[in-house]
């Protein structure tokens, strides 16, 4: 929990600072972007959870 916390805080410090610069922001738009990294996330967990179903197996 504590990691998500931090990472929530240091997105939005980086969030602030992009705006208070007038630089785009760095991700891509909101709803693709989560969509995104939960498939990326989901994509890992799934292939951990083949890979120790298929190395019992062997």
């Amino acid at each position: 929990m504590r990691e998500t916390i931090l990472a929530l805080f240091t997105g939005i410090i980086v969030g602030f600072i992009f705006a208070l610069l007038r630089l785009p922001i760095p991700a891509p738009p909101a709803l693709a972007g989560v969509t995104g990294i939960v498939g990326v996330y989901l994509g890992f967990k799934i292939f951990t959870w083949l890979a120790v179903i298929f190395n019992k197996g062997v």
